[in-house]
């Protein structure tokens, strides 16, 4: 199995997995048409040409990144193939001279496994409130921020 860059033919794969988690409110909804336009920031796991797992990383400054849209298919959960993903993101955000990481999050208890810390949603910049506020959840949606220092 190998981490890579997504490809265009991966976003129903990549829909699919996103859904899943969604429709039972433990990640927001993204429609085909915002996985196409983010494809670029998606990496994938495969395995036998199917997505088992993807994640992305959205750049939001010049030192800072959201991982986003982290899923694993059930079949695969509890394997760190999740933790696998997030390491290639911070990696993708170093290569890219990104400082820090956060993600806004259902599942923060991954997230501190993985070295990440709680923040206040206030100390965020306003840009990334934007998807925030069309949101159907917002404002109370109970996701969780998180922040990761790379250097």
């Amino acid at each position: 199995m190998n981490i890579r860059p997504a490809k265009v033919s991966d976003v129903k794969g990549i829909h699919a997995l996103v859904e899943h988690y969604a429709n039972n409110k433990e990640m927001l909804h993204r429609s085909l048409n915002a996985i196409y336009e983010n494809i670029q920031e998606f990496v994938v796991l495969e395995k036998e040409g199917q997505v088992i797992a993807c994640g992305s990383l959205h750049v939001s400054w010049e030192d800072l990144a959201e991982v986003k849209a982290l899923a694993v298919t059930e079949e695969y959960k509890a394997q760190g193939i999740g933790r696998k993903i997030v390491e290639r993101l911070q990696e993708n955000a170093t290569d890219l001279g990104i400082k820090k990481v956060f993600t806004l999050t259902f599942k923060p208890n991954f997230f501190k496994k993985l070295g990440y810390v709680e923040i206040p949603k206030e100390i965020l910049p306003h840009k990334i409130w934007n998807e925030c506020v069309n949101c159907y959840l917002f404002p109370d949606c109970g996701e969780v921020p998180l922040l990761f220092s790379l250097s």
